[in-house]
């Protein structure tokens, strides 16, 4: 008998795993264009009816900060095209970042050592889940996530 191979959740960026964020992908007020990466993703369970992107700075004061918050993207959806976190493309929600804004705005830690960016996608079994803001990822989405697949990336100033 041949035991059947897991196939785990894969995320992919148009930036390789580990390395600087590019200047495009960099908050305005560092010098960037605040545009959010490219993203793909392949190999969801069949129950996947919905999926969550976040990006948090765990190297933040305080606990971390969130940069984005995407939510009820769609079952269908296998990518985000670069700039989604502006123009919701596919149809998804955003949540209040740290900023205070509802929609991708990239890096712009302080001064010294760099900071880690991690892009985390949630396939969810549920079609919707509302979040406020990054405070409630985890409760929200609690006994909801089928897979999940994580990216980081640095930047520095």
């Amino acid at each position: 008998m041949i035991a059947a191979l897991a196939v785990a959740l894969v995320l992919h960026a148009d930036f390789a795993p580990g390395a600087v964020l590019p200047k495009t992908n960099v908050y305005t007020g560092c010098g960037g264009k605040n545009v959010s990466p490219a993203l793909r993703w392949s190999n969801a369970p069949a129950s996947t009816r919905s999926y969550v992107l976040t990006v948090f700075d765990p190297d933040a004061p305080n606990g971390g900060f969130w940069h984005w918050i995407a939510y009820d993207v769609p079952s269908t959806a296998q990518a985000l095209l670069a700039n989604a976190g502006a123009r919701a493309t596919p149809p998804m929600k955003f949540a209040t970042n740290g900023f205070g804004h509802e929609r991708y705005d990239g890096p712009c830690p302080p001064p010294g050592p760099a900071h880690h960016y991690v892009f985390t996608l949630y396939a969810l079994d549920v079609p919707h889940a509302p979040l406020a803001n990054g405070d409630a990822v985890a409760s929200t989405l609690e006994g909801h996530i089928v897979a999940q697949a994580t990216l980081a990336a640095r930047y520095g100033r």
